[in-house]
């Protein structure tokens, strides 16, 4: 007696111009797949005029049989679609400096399987965060930058991790550098940064001394796709907290760090899920 294969669970995600009859086409094609829908979300810009959806689809039918009844629609309306599995570890390249807090944070959730991530290697400019990733048994890689030679040399190297792990998702762990603009084109759309929320107004060193100095009532983090124009890459994510005059500025790195651990690794597990579709220069977040 042959035995039926056990369903998959795809995720089928597609953008494409808004049309009438997009819900009822790709439901067709779901359905000659031998298809189940067990989520379904879906986005009309009325901006930009452009449709997004987002599927979950258990099917027994192989990749193949999924492709082949999707082709004809896909097709018709011109999409740009994916289809992967539900839960499938994203292949992640995390990029550090010194500060501990969001690589730990990307760490140990990945360990805890909190985090569907597979994270083959952290590149640092410095060697301080080599004991953590050892502690993860994560391989690390050391490699100083101290001028135009050496920063040449580590995005040649970030370059040639991501063909060598086949990686699809670098993540700047509070990496404190600034990337080249030729960087940033070859990464678009599959680079994550994280920064505090008070630039522009508070550059430089001790940011947090700063805000202190200033009263400032309100602390967050931005998580946001790299481009070559700093820190305003299309918003991933942004998290808020309260503070007042009582707290001292140390108490408001620590709690500013809390934010940035926490909306940096919000950003990587939509993005990991296939939540984030771009928009232009926004972005569009099935949660």
């Amino acid at each position: 007696m042959t035995s039926t294969p056990a369903p998959e669970h795809w995720i089928l995600t597609l953008v494409c111009d808004d049309r009438a009859g997009i819900v009822h086409a790709i439901s067709g094609a779901v359905v000659e797949a031998g298809g189940n829908i067990t989520e379904s979300q879906q986005f009309s810009s009325e901006d930009t005029g452009r449709f997004f959806m987002r599927l979950q689809v258990e099917s027994s039918a192989g990749r193949e049989v999924f492709e082949a009844a999707l082709a004809p629609v896909t097709d018709r309306y011109g999409m740009t679609w994916q289809l992967d599995v539900v839960g499938r570890p994203l292949r992640t390249l995390v990029l550090a400096s010194t500060a501990a807090h969001c690589l730990n944070d990307l760490l140990f959730r990945q360990r805890a399987g909190q985090l569907d991530i597979d994270v083959p290697l952290v590149l640092s400019n410095h060697p301080e965060l080599g004991s953590l990733a050892e502690f993860y048994g994560i391989p690390f890689e050391h490699r100083p930058v101290t001028g135009a030679a050496s920063k040449a040399d580590f995005e040649r190297r970030v370059l040639e991790a991501v063909e060598e792990h086949d990686i699809e998702l670098v993540v700047l762990a509070r990496y404190m550098q600034i990337l080249s603009p030729e960087l940033c084109e070859a990464l678009e759309g599959r680079i994550i940064n994280i920064h505090h929320s008070f630039l522009p107004g508070f550059k430089g060193a001790n940011p947090y001394k700063q805000a202190h100095a200033r009263g400032v009532k309100l602390i967050g983090a931005t998580a946001h796709f790299v481009t070559s124009d700093l820190d305003e890459g299309p918003i991933v994510e942004q998290n808020v907290v309260r503070v007042d005059h009582t707290r001292t500025w140390e108490q408001l790195r620590s709690i500013g760090q809390d934010e940035e651990s926490r909306t940096l690794t919000q950003a990587v597990q939509w993005f990991s899920e296939d939540r984030v579709l771009l928009d232009g220069v926004r972005t569009i977040i099935f949660r």
